[in-house]
């Protein structure tokens, strides 16, 4: 049975953290090491229950039960003389000495409570970026070792969690502000009792970790150079988690020419905002400016006159608690109250633009648009564009503006550079698989949402002696 690891993957099995992210380049042997550290542990440490989970029951098949390495080639031999057996209709594997590895997934939120009874010894999460927080943290939570007996030379090395990602996924935001970002690679933290109390620590997975690769399929490296995109052969080939390979806006997406920094803004120019409603989820209000062709002073002196029609994001509030794709829980009311202010800071008149016709479901004869609407705060919308085929219509004309801003012939569509929140969560986000020209709904879009309502809009551009209004 071959169970050679690399140092850097030995580094994950025998690091005393207990909630590692192995994650970053393409052929790194995530999953190899998976299997490798699944069957060890099992084998020393009798009883030891371990849950591999995938999102998708047929990608668990794929990746970790068929071909040279997966779980059957590699326990032949245990199998063979009766030390290991596995049961494919259950999907689990079980060792002589009472060790178990189940093969789970957990494809919508739901499928989680089916784990709800489980004493999970060992957590592997296989393609971290596929779950949303929200699943992560119920089946972390499922973690204890109840009555398990461990040797000596494991103590405080269990329970624990491996996960390994590439770059990309819904799940990309949240993971790599749990595991990347917070600290330098390899430096181990303890987390605070409200992420989980639990030692965690980032390993960057290389190609280079997996030397067979090398060595069966020297070519595999040009292959990853042909994909033709550059932002693609980053992620898979590096592991650089500052991009997303297959974004929906990475090919058009370009902060050379899509971010500026703050200028004042024409007194022509025509100032809206547009609204993204939440409550468990982040809401979203954006502020934008519309060029009417006068030209504009930059920021550094220059002038430059944008298209007519070109579009800014030049205000942001956004209801996030500091942790990806998590709301406040505000009322409406307080949105208003804050919405009213930013209003006020921009000294300007500021006209309603559309929002998410949600906000305008009556319950109790009530609805947030009204109580947006009352005083003292009279924060008024339009309804956003809901006709069928409005969605993949309104991404591809913002798709199409932010490619045009690459220009100066078309209306383009640009960000401030002080909305960090819209420069956060906009070019990451990932395309949905299942529906052509959609985005994943998991990711964290309700600024996406929000730029779509405005881009979207067709005002009709009415003038008095010239004067747009």
């Amino acid at each position: 049975m071959d169970l050679s690891l690399h140092p850097r993957q030995s580094q994950a099995f025998l690091s005393e953290a207990t909630e590692i992210l192995y994650g970053g380049a393409a052929g790194g042997g995530k999953s190899h090491l998976m299997r490798v550290a699944s069957i060890s542990w099992c084998a020393a440490i009798a009883g030891l229950q371990v849950y591999i989970f995938r999102r998708l029951s047929d990608d668990l098949a794929k990746n970790h039960m068929e071909g040279p390495t997966g779980f059957p080639t590699l326990l032949k031999e245990w199998v063979d003389d009766g030390y290991a057996k596995i049961n494919y209709s259950k999907n689990f594997i079980e060792f002589w000495n009472g060790s178990k590895i189940f093969l789970c997934h957990c494809q919508y939120e739901k499928d989680k409570y089916k784990y709800q009874g489980a004493e999970i010894h060992v957590l592997i999460i296989d393609e971290l970026t596929h779950f949303t927080e929200t699943i992560y943290r119920y089946l972390r939570g499922r973690m204890r070792l109840g009555a398990l007996k461990v040797p000596a030379e494991y103590k405080g090395r269990f329970p624990r969690v491996i996960c390994g990602s590439n770059p990309g996924g819904a799940g990309h935001n949240w993971v790599k502000a749990a595991f990347v970002d917070p600290t330098p690679p390899m430096v181990v933290t303890r987390q605070t009792k409200k992420e989980g109390g639990l030692l965690r620590q980032y390993i960057p997975a290389k190609l280079d970790d997996n030397p067979t690769l090398a060595e069966s399929d020297p070519d595999y490296i040009d292959r990853l150079e042909g994909l033709g995109d550059e932002k693609l052969i980053r992620a898979m080939k590096d592991g650089d988690w500052d991009i997303v390979a297959g974004g929906m806006f990475d090919d058009v997406w370009s902060k050379e020419h899509q971010q500026l920094a703050p200028f004042e803004i024409p007194h022509s120019w025509r100032i809206d905002r547009s609204f993204d409603w939440g409550s468990t989820k982040p809401y979203a209000v954006l502020w934008f400016a519309e060029s009417d062709g006068t030209t504009a002073t930059l920021a550094d002196g220059t002038k430059r006159t944008f298209p007519r029609g070109s579009v800014f994001i030049v205000s942001e509030l956004y209801g996030w608690n500091g942790k990806p794709n998590e709301g406040t829980r505000e009322l409406a009311t307080e949105v208003a109250r804050k919405t009213r202010k930013h209003d006020l800071d921009m000294k300007r008149m500021v006209h309603p633009g559309p929002a998410d016709s949600a906000i305008y479901d009556t319950q109790n004869g009530v609805c947030i648009a009204d109580d947006m609407a009352r005083a003292p705060y009279f924060i008024r919308w339009t309804r956003a564009d809901k006709s069928p085929g409005s969605r993949k219509n309104g991404w591809e004309i913002m798709r199409k503006m932010l490619k045009q801003a690459k220009g100066n012939e078309l209306p383009g569509l640009y960000i401030f550079d002080t909305c960090r929140q819209t420069i956060r969560t906009v070019p990451v986000l990932p395309r949905n698989l299942d529906k052509d020209g959609d985005l994943d709904t998991d990711a964290e879009d309700h600024i996406a949402d929000v730029i779509r309502y405005r881009c979207s809009t067709k005002r009709k551009i009415m003038s008095v002696q010239g004067l747009p209004i």
